[in-house]
């Protein structure tokens, strides 16, 4: 079970990469091209980005399951478990969140200014400090 932690533990951390730098690139995005500069690259960067933390992802939503499936049926005092779930598909409604984004990057235009994506990027930051602490404090 220790080696499905570690991996699972490696997937998300590869997960977190990616869904920290993305919304960055969405502010170069946005500022580069209102400076007139060429940013067909940044929204290649883009795509190929979302692909890798979407594989991540992935592999991070399987392996956690199958670690719950470790602790299935979940027994009292695993309240914690249940609240990072729901900060879990926090998480990943942002991540769906991006895909929009990167579309409209593919597409040549993003609707929001560079302060607006930097904002944005803070919502993961809050939603992993969440989850860390659920699941290394474990408060209820």
């Amino acid at each position: 079970m220790l080696w499905l932690k570690t991996f699972h533990i490696l997937f998300m951390m590869s997960w977190m990469a990616g869904i920290f730098y993305l919304p960055r690139i969405f502010v170069h995005f946005v500022e580069g091209k209102e400076a007139g500069q060429d940013v067909t690259r940044l929204a290649i960067m883009a795509e190929k980005l979302y692909k890798f933390m979407t594989i991540m992802m992935m592999l991070a939503v399987g392996t956690g399951i199958w670690l719950w499936l470790q602790y299935f049926p979940i027994a009292e005092g695993m309240g914690w478990l249940h609240a990072k779930i729901v900060f879990v598909i926090l998480m990943l409604v942002y991540h769906l969140w991006t895909k929009r984004r990167m579309k409209e990057m593919q597409q040549g235009h993003l609707d929001h200014s560079g302060v607006y994506y930097r904002w944005a990027n803070e919502i993961p930051l809050v939603l992993v400090t969440i989850i860390l602490i659920l699941v290394v404090v474990k408060p209820f």
